[in-house]
Protein backbone atom coordinates (compact mmCIF):
# COMPACT_ATOMS: atom_id res chain seq x y z
CA UNK A 1 0.00 0.00 0.00
CA UNK A 2 1.64 3.13 -1.20
CA UNK A 3 1.46 6.71 0.87
CA UNK A 4 1.60 10.08 -0.61
CA UNK A 5 3.66 12.17 0.65
CA UNK A 6 2.47 16.21 0.59
CA UNK A 7 5.07 18.47 -0.88
CA UNK A 8 6.25 21.37 1.36
CA UNK A 9 4.13 24.93 0.09
CA UNK A 10 5.88 26.88 -2.20
CA UNK A 11 5.69 31.03 -3.18
CA UNK A 12 3.51 32.78 -1.09
CA UNK A 13 1.06 29.27 0.29
CA UNK A 14 4.55 29.12 1.97
CA UNK A 15 3.75 31.85 4.52
CA UNK A 16 0.63 30.29 5.57
CA UNK A 17 -1.39 33.48 5.25
CA UNK A 18 -5.15 34.45 5.79
CA UNK A 19 -7.56 33.70 3.28
CA UNK A 20 -8.61 37.49 2.88
CA UNK A 21 -4.46 38.25 2.62
CA UNK A 22 -4.15 35.73 -0.29
CA UNK A 23 -7.37 36.69 -2.03
CA UNK A 24 -5.64 40.15 -1.96
CA UNK A 25 -2.67 38.58 -3.52
CA UNK A 26 -4.34 36.71 -6.00
CA UNK A 27 -6.58 39.74 -7.10
CA UNK A 28 -2.98 42.23 -7.33
CA UNK A 29 -2.03 38.67 -9.64
CA UNK A 30 1.35 38.18 -7.69
CA UNK A 31 2.57 34.40 -8.42
CA UNK A 32 5.91 34.96 -6.99
CA UNK A 33 7.08 36.10 -3.72
CA UNK A 34 10.14 38.70 -4.95
CA UNK A 35 13.79 37.68 -3.19
CA UNK A 36 13.42 40.67 -0.16
CA UNK A 37 9.57 39.37 0.33
CA UNK A 38 10.92 35.95 0.29
CA UNK A 39 13.34 36.66 2.85
CA UNK A 40 11.33 39.26 5.09
CA UNK A 41 8.40 38.14 5.87
CA UNK A 42 8.39 34.99 7.60
CA UNK A 43 10.51 36.80 10.12
CA UNK A 44 8.09 39.54 10.38
CA UNK A 45 5.50 37.43 10.73
CA UNK A 46 7.25 36.15 13.53
CA UNK A 47 7.34 39.71 15.12
CA UNK A 48 11.10 40.53 14.79
CA UNK A 49 12.49 43.38 14.10
CA UNK A 50 13.91 43.63 10.85
CA UNK A 51 16.75 45.86 8.64
CA UNK A 52 16.02 45.23 4.82
CA UNK A 53 18.55 46.63 2.54
CA UNK A 54 17.29 46.95 -1.21
CA UNK A 55 17.08 49.10 -4.09
CA UNK A 56 13.74 50.77 -4.76
CA UNK A 57 11.46 48.93 -7.35
CA UNK A 58 12.39 45.18 -5.60
CA UNK A 59 9.50 44.77 -3.65
CA UNK A 60 9.76 46.25 -0.16
CA UNK A 61 6.27 47.43 0.13
CA UNK A 62 4.85 44.03 0.04
CA UNK A 63 7.44 42.68 2.37
CA UNK A 64 6.47 44.95 5.31
CA UNK A 65 2.69 45.25 4.37
CA UNK A 66 1.69 41.75 4.33
CA UNK A 67 3.16 41.29 7.98
CA UNK A 68 1.17 44.37 9.04
CA UNK A 69 -1.69 43.46 8.10
CA UNK A 70 -1.48 39.08 9.29
CA UNK A 71 -0.54 40.62 12.52
CA UNK A 72 -3.11 43.54 12.61
CA UNK A 73 -6.45 40.51 11.81
CA UNK A 74 -4.57 38.34 14.05
CA UNK A 75 -6.01 40.28 17.51
CA UNK A 76 -8.47 43.24 18.10
CA UNK A 77 -6.91 46.38 19.79
CA UNK A 78 -6.81 49.99 19.92
CA UNK A 79 -6.42 51.78 16.86
CA UNK A 80 -4.12 52.80 15.15
CA UNK A 81 -1.40 49.81 15.35
CA UNK A 82 0.86 50.39 12.71
CA UNK A 83 2.64 53.42 11.53
CA UNK A 84 4.14 53.65 8.22
CA UNK A 85 6.78 57.02 7.72
CA UNK A 86 7.83 57.46 4.11
CA UNK A 87 10.13 60.78 3.13
CA UNK A 88 7.98 62.10 0.06
CA UNK A 89 4.23 62.67 -0.25
CA UNK A 90 4.31 60.23 -3.37
CA UNK A 91 6.16 57.66 -1.73
CA UNK A 92 3.36 57.69 1.10
CA UNK A 93 0.02 57.50 -1.25
CA UNK A 94 2.04 54.40 -3.30
CA UNK A 95 2.30 52.69 -0.39
CA UNK A 96 -0.88 53.36 1.17
CA UNK A 97 -2.18 52.32 -2.16
CA UNK A 98 -0.59 49.21 -2.39
CA UNK A 99 -1.84 48.10 1.36
CA UNK A 100 -5.14 49.13 0.65
CA UNK A 101 -5.25 46.75 -2.43
CA UNK A 102 -3.85 44.00 -0.36
CA UNK A 103 -6.34 44.34 2.60
CA UNK A 104 -9.67 45.00 -0.13
CA UNK A 105 -10.97 41.73 1.60
CA UNK A 106 -10.82 43.18 4.76
CA UNK A 107 -12.60 46.04 6.77
CA UNK A 108 -8.74 47.27 7.59
CA UNK A 109 -8.78 51.53 6.94
CA UNK A 110 -6.19 52.73 6.38
CA UNK A 111 -5.23 56.98 6.48
CA UNK A 112 -2.57 58.99 4.37
CA UNK A 113 -0.83 61.90 6.22
CA UNK A 114 1.45 64.18 4.38
CA UNK A 115 1.69 67.98 3.77
CA UNK A 116 0.85 70.45 1.16
CA UNK A 117 -2.69 69.58 0.87
CA UNK A 118 -5.96 70.77 3.73
CA UNK A 119 -5.52 69.04 7.19
CA UNK A 120 -9.17 68.58 6.89
CA UNK A 121 -9.51 65.86 5.12
CA UNK A 122 -6.88 64.03 7.22
CA UNK A 123 -8.34 64.72 10.30
CA UNK A 124 -11.77 63.28 9.14
CA UNK A 125 -9.45 60.29 8.38
CA UNK A 126 -8.10 59.96 11.66
CA UNK A 127 -11.39 60.30 13.56
CA UNK A 128 -12.34 57.16 12.16
CA UNK A 129 -9.62 55.67 14.28
CA UNK A 130 -7.29 53.52 11.23
CA UNK A 131 -5.49 50.42 12.09
CA UNK A 132 -3.02 51.78 9.98
CA UNK A 133 -1.30 55.35 9.15
CA UNK A 134 1.05 56.14 6.55
CA UNK A 135 2.45 59.33 6.67
CA UNK A 136 5.35 62.08 6.26
CA UNK A 137 7.06 62.95 9.00
CA UNK A 138 6.44 66.69 9.20
CA UNK A 139 2.77 66.45 8.66
CA UNK A 140 2.52 64.12 11.52
CA UNK A 141 4.52 65.85 13.84
CA UNK A 142 1.89 68.99 12.92
CA UNK A 143 -1.42 66.62 13.25
CA UNK A 144 0.30 65.58 16.91
CA UNK A 145 0.77 68.59 17.83
CA UNK A 146 -3.20 69.53 17.46
CA UNK A 147 -3.83 66.48 19.43
CA UNK A 148 -5.61 65.19 16.09
CA UNK A 149 -3.24 61.81 15.92
CA UNK A 150 -2.79 59.53 19.23
CA UNK A 151 0.58 57.44 18.43
CA UNK A 152 0.33 55.55 22.07
CA UNK A 153 -0.63 52.17 20.64
CA UNK A 154 1.35 51.95 18.09
CA UNK A 155 2.64 48.27 17.74
CA UNK A 156 4.64 48.44 14.66
CA UNK A 157 6.73 51.11 12.96
CA UNK A 158 8.09 50.78 9.44
CA UNK A 159 10.66 53.79 8.49
CA UNK A 160 10.88 53.32 4.88
CA UNK A 161 13.49 54.55 2.68
CA UNK A 162 15.03 55.78 5.34
CA UNK A 163 18.45 57.09 3.98
CA UNK A 164 16.20 59.64 1.52
CA UNK A 165 14.84 60.69 5.18
CA UNK A 166 18.28 61.71 6.46
CA UNK A 167 19.17 63.22 2.85
CA UNK A 168 15.62 65.82 3.44
CA UNK A 169 16.90 66.49 7.00
CA UNK A 170 13.60 64.64 8.66
CA UNK A 171 15.71 62.48 11.21
CA UNK A 172 15.18 65.30 14.13
CA UNK A 173 11.13 64.44 13.06
CA UNK A 174 11.96 61.02 12.88
CA UNK A 175 13.41 61.19 16.78
CA UNK A 176 10.66 63.31 18.06
CA UNK A 177 8.16 60.60 16.61
CA UNK A 178 10.25 57.94 18.51
CA UNK A 179 9.99 59.35 21.77
CA UNK A 180 6.24 59.76 21.04
CA UNK A 181 5.83 55.80 20.43
CA UNK A 182 5.42 52.91 22.93
CA UNK A 183 8.83 51.19 23.88
CA UNK A 184 7.55 47.64 23.16
CA UNK A 185 6.85 47.89 19.11
CA UNK A 186 7.88 45.53 16.35
CA UNK A 187 10.19 47.63 13.98
CA UNK A 188 11.34 47.77 10.22
CA UNK A 189 13.51 49.69 9.15
CA UNK A 190 14.40 49.19 5.22
CA UNK A 191 16.74 51.86 3.49
CA UNK A 192 18.83 51.14 -0.18
CA UNK A 193 21.89 52.72 1.69
CA UNK A 194 23.76 52.42 4.95
CA UNK A 195 25.55 55.87 5.75
CA UNK A 196 26.79 56.03 9.38
CA UNK A 197 23.46 58.04 10.75
CA UNK A 198 20.94 55.49 9.37
CA UNK A 199 23.45 53.02 10.97
CA UNK A 200 23.06 54.80 14.27
CA UNK A 201 19.35 55.50 13.88
CA UNK A 202 18.95 51.36 13.39
CA UNK A 203 21.10 50.81 16.40
CA UNK A 204 19.03 52.75 18.72
CA UNK A 205 15.55 51.50 17.09
CA UNK A 206 16.28 47.64 16.24
CA UNK A 207 16.51 45.05 18.31
CA UNK A 208 18.21 42.14 17.64
CA UNK A 209 17.50 42.22 13.76
CA UNK A 210 16.69 40.13 10.72
CA UNK A 211 18.86 41.68 9.06
CA UNK A 212 17.92 40.90 4.79
CA UNK A 213 20.84 42.68 2.53
CA UNK A 214 19.91 42.61 -0.94
CA UNK A 215 21.47 45.75 -1.77
CA UNK A 216 24.15 46.26 -4.51
CA UNK A 217 26.31 48.90 -5.84
CA UNK A 218 25.54 48.59 -9.39
CA UNK A 219 22.97 48.75 -11.62
CA UNK A 220 20.37 45.42 -12.01
CA UNK A 221 20.74 42.75 -14.79
CA UNK A 222 17.22 44.42 -16.25
CA UNK A 223 18.81 47.71 -17.58
CA UNK A 224 20.97 48.59 -20.18
CA UNK A 225 23.09 52.04 -19.60
CA UNK A 226 25.70 53.75 -21.23
CA UNK A 227 27.46 57.41 -21.28
CA UNK A 228 26.27 59.06 -24.00
CA UNK A 229 29.44 62.38 -24.73
CA UNK A 230 28.02 65.41 -25.50
CA UNK A 231 28.55 68.74 -25.95
CA UNK A 232 26.41 70.90 -23.87
CA UNK A 233 24.28 73.20 -26.32
CA UNK A 234 23.50 69.12 -28.32
CA UNK A 235 21.62 68.04 -24.95
CA UNK A 236 17.95 69.01 -25.97
CA UNK A 237 18.72 67.69 -29.51
CA UNK A 238 20.08 64.33 -27.97
CA UNK A 239 17.39 64.20 -25.81
CA UNK A 240 15.03 64.17 -28.88
CA UNK A 241 17.06 61.58 -30.63
CA UNK A 242 16.77 59.70 -27.54
CA UNK A 243 12.92 59.50 -27.08
CA UNK A 244 12.53 58.55 -30.71
CA UNK A 245 14.02 55.42 -30.64
CA UNK A 246 12.64 52.24 -31.01
CA UNK A 247 11.14 50.42 -27.93
CA UNK A 248 10.48 53.96 -26.56
CA UNK A 249 7.61 53.63 -24.04
CA UNK A 250 7.65 56.87 -21.29
CA UNK A 251 10.96 58.12 -19.87
CA UNK A 252 12.14 59.93 -16.46
CA UNK A 253 14.54 62.45 -17.45
CA UNK A 254 16.36 63.84 -14.70
CA UNK A 255 17.83 67.73 -14.10
CA UNK A 256 19.96 69.26 -11.02
CA UNK A 257 17.56 72.00 -10.43
CA UNK A 258 14.31 72.83 -10.78
CA UNK A 259 14.62 75.61 -13.13
CA UNK A 260 15.85 73.63 -15.88
CA UNK A 261 13.33 70.96 -15.00
CA UNK A 262 10.38 73.30 -15.92
CA UNK A 263 12.49 74.73 -18.87
CA UNK A 264 13.55 71.28 -20.09
CA UNK A 265 9.54 70.14 -19.86
CA UNK A 266 8.47 73.36 -21.60
CA UNK A 267 10.81 72.83 -24.36
CA UNK A 268 10.16 69.29 -24.99
CA UNK A 269 6.03 69.81 -25.15
CA UNK A 270 6.60 72.59 -27.29
CA UNK A 271 8.32 70.43 -29.38
CA UNK A 272 5.48 67.42 -29.49
CA UNK A 273 6.05 65.42 -26.82
CA UNK A 274 3.92 64.83 -24.01
CA UNK A 275 5.91 66.13 -21.12
CA UNK A 276 5.89 67.36 -17.90
CA UNK A 277 7.90 68.93 -14.63
CA UNK A 278 7.82 67.44 -11.28
CA UNK A 279 9.98 69.38 -9.37
CA UNK A 280 9.78 70.85 -5.26
CA UNK A 281 8.01 74.09 -5.77
CA UNK A 282 4.89 72.52 -7.30
CA UNK A 283 1.69 72.68 -5.12
CA UNK A 284 0.68 68.95 -3.83
CA UNK A 285 -2.71 69.25 -6.75
CA UNK A 286 -0.20 69.82 -9.27
CA UNK A 287 2.46 66.92 -8.31
CA UNK A 288 -0.62 64.73 -8.20
CA UNK A 289 -2.04 65.82 -11.67
CA UNK A 290 1.44 65.00 -12.94
CA UNK A 291 2.31 62.06 -11.58
CA UNK A 292 -1.14 60.68 -12.30
CA UNK A 293 -0.99 62.36 -15.98
CA UNK A 294 2.58 59.99 -16.42
CA UNK A 295 1.10 56.70 -14.91
CA UNK A 296 -1.97 57.34 -17.42
CA UNK A 297 0.02 57.71 -20.20
CA UNK A 298 -1.08 61.38 -20.87
CA UNK A 299 2.54 62.32 -20.45
CA UNK A 300 4.89 59.91 -21.85
CA UNK A 301 8.14 61.96 -20.36
CA UNK A 302 8.41 63.18 -17.19
CA UNK A 303 11.31 65.92 -16.11
CA UNK A 304 12.26 65.47 -12.51
CA UNK A 305 15.01 66.71 -9.57
CA UNK A 306 16.05 64.05 -7.73
CA UNK A 307 14.33 65.63 -4.63
CA UNK A 308 10.86 65.72 -7.04
CA UNK A 309 11.02 62.25 -8.11
CA UNK A 310 11.91 60.75 -4.69
CA UNK A 311 9.36 57.82 -4.50
CA UNK A 312 8.06 57.27 -7.64
CA UNK A 313 7.24 53.57 -8.89
CA UNK A 314 6.06 53.64 -12.48
CA UNK A 315 6.71 49.95 -13.23
CA UNK A 316 6.32 50.91 -17.05
CA UNK A 317 9.05 53.45 -17.69
CA UNK A 318 11.39 52.24 -20.42
CA UNK A 319 13.87 55.12 -20.55
CA UNK A 320 15.49 57.13 -17.63
CA UNK A 321 17.63 59.88 -19.60
CA UNK A 322 20.51 61.50 -16.97
CA UNK A 323 19.94 65.32 -18.90
CA UNK A 324 22.62 66.05 -16.03
CA UNK A 325 24.99 64.12 -14.44
CA UNK A 326 24.23 62.80 -11.01
CA UNK A 327 26.08 64.88 -8.06
CA UNK A 328 26.84 61.23 -6.72
CA UNK A 329 27.28 57.62 -7.23
CA UNK A 330 24.47 56.30 -5.48
CA UNK A 331 22.13 59.15 -7.08
CA UNK A 332 23.42 57.25 -10.43
CA UNK A 333 22.17 53.58 -9.01
CA UNK A 334 18.90 55.43 -7.69
CA UNK A 335 18.26 56.86 -10.82
CA UNK A 336 18.75 54.67 -13.32
CA UNK A 337 16.90 52.16 -11.10
CA UNK A 338 13.82 54.04 -12.09
CA UNK A 339 13.80 51.95 -15.27
CA UNK A 340 13.98 48.08 -15.43
CA UNK A 341 11.94 47.40 -12.56
CA UNK A 342 9.47 44.20 -11.72
CA UNK A 343 11.95 42.91 -14.29
CA UNK A 344 10.94 44.20 -16.90
CA UNK A 345 13.95 45.61 -19.15
CA UNK A 346 15.02 49.39 -19.21
CA UNK A 347 17.07 51.64 -20.60
CA UNK A 348 19.29 54.42 -18.77
CA UNK A 349 21.50 57.04 -20.35
CA UNK A 350 23.73 59.35 -19.28
CA UNK A 351 24.82 62.89 -21.08
CA UNK A 352 27.80 63.70 -19.72
CA UNK A 353 30.55 66.60 -20.67
CA UNK A 354 34.07 67.34 -20.41
CA UNK A 355 33.20 68.94 -16.97
CA UNK A 356 31.59 65.64 -15.67
CA UNK A 357 35.07 63.29 -16.04
CA UNK A 358 35.62 63.33 -11.77
CA UNK A 359 31.83 62.17 -11.16
CA UNK A 360 32.12 59.31 -13.78
CA UNK A 361 34.98 58.18 -12.59
CA UNK A 362 33.34 57.99 -8.89
CA UNK A 363 30.42 56.63 -10.49
CA UNK A 364 32.02 53.58 -11.79
CA UNK A 365 34.56 53.20 -8.60
CA UNK A 366 31.31 52.51 -6.82
CA UNK A 367 29.53 50.67 -8.76
CA UNK A 368 33.13 48.33 -9.73
CA UNK A 369 32.82 48.81 -13.67
CA UNK A 370 33.58 50.58 -16.56
CA UNK A 371 30.49 52.09 -18.30
CA UNK A 372 29.64 51.93 -22.10
CA UNK A 373 30.16 54.90 -24.34
CA UNK A 374 28.13 55.23 -27.01
CA UNK A 375 28.34 57.30 -29.91
CA UNK A 376 25.07 58.98 -32.08
CA UNK A 377 26.04 60.00 -35.09
CA UNK A 378 26.32 63.97 -35.92
CA UNK A 379 25.34 64.41 -31.51
CA UNK A 380 28.27 62.94 -29.53
CA UNK A 381 31.57 62.42 -30.06
CA UNK A 382 34.13 60.08 -27.77
CA UNK A 383 36.88 62.74 -28.42
CA UNK A 384 35.37 65.27 -26.19
CA UNK A 385 35.57 62.89 -22.90
CA UNK A 386 39.08 61.28 -23.88
CA UNK A 387 40.17 61.50 -20.17
CA UNK A 388 37.33 59.88 -18.96
CA UNK A 389 38.51 56.27 -20.95
CA UNK A 390 41.08 55.65 -18.67
CA UNK A 391 39.91 52.23 -17.57
CA UNK A 392 38.39 51.98 -14.14
CA UNK A 393 39.10 47.82 -13.82
CA UNK A 394 39.82 46.13 -17.28
CA UNK A 395 39.01 47.22 -20.31
CA UNK A 396 35.74 48.92 -21.28
CA UNK A 397 33.25 47.45 -23.82
CA UNK A 398 33.49 48.74 -27.26
CA UNK A 399 31.45 51.67 -27.84
CA UNK A 400 28.74 51.62 -30.22
CA UNK A 401 27.98 54.05 -33.09
CA UNK A 402 24.61 54.87 -33.53
CA UNK A 403 22.93 56.38 -36.48
CA UNK A 404 19.81 58.85 -35.21
CA UNK A 405 16.57 57.64 -36.08
CA UNK A 406 14.38 59.03 -38.69
CA UNK A 407 12.33 61.59 -36.71
CA UNK A 408 8.29 60.34 -35.43
CA UNK A 409 5.81 62.21 -36.45
CA UNK A 410 5.14 65.31 -34.39
CA UNK A 411 2.65 64.38 -31.74
CA UNK A 412 -0.35 66.49 -31.38
CA UNK A 413 0.09 69.15 -28.41
CA UNK A 414 -1.38 68.11 -24.99
CA UNK A 415 -2.12 71.00 -22.18
CA UNK A 416 0.48 70.75 -19.19
CA UNK A 417 0.22 70.99 -15.49
CA UNK A 418 0.16 75.03 -14.63
CA UNK A 419 3.18 76.04 -13.23
CA UNK A 420 2.66 77.23 -9.50
CA UNK A 421 4.16 80.06 -8.00
CA UNK A 422 7.07 79.69 -6.04
CA UNK A 423 5.26 78.47 -2.25
CA UNK A 424 6.87 80.34 0.58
Amino acid sequence: MSTSVLEPATGFASFNLTLPIRRGIDTIGWLEPRPIQERTIPAALDGRDILGLAQTGTGKTAAFAIPLLERTLATKRENPRALVIAPTRELASQISEEIRLLARYTKIEVATIFGGVSMSSQVAALRKRPEIIVACPGRLLDLKSQGAVRLDNIEMLVLDEADHMFDMGFLPDIRRILAALPKVRQNLLFSATMPPEIRQLADAVLREPHVVDLNQSKPVDTVEHALLPVESAKKLELLEHVLSEDGFVSAIVFTRTKHRARKLARQLDDAGHSAVALQGNMSQNARQRAMDGFRTRRYTVLVATDIAARGIDVEQVSHVVNFDMPMTPDGYTHRIGRTGRAERQGRAYTFVTPEDQDLVRAVERRIGAPIPRQVVAGLTSLASITDMDRPVSGAFPESRSRTPAAPRPRARRRPSVAWPRRSR
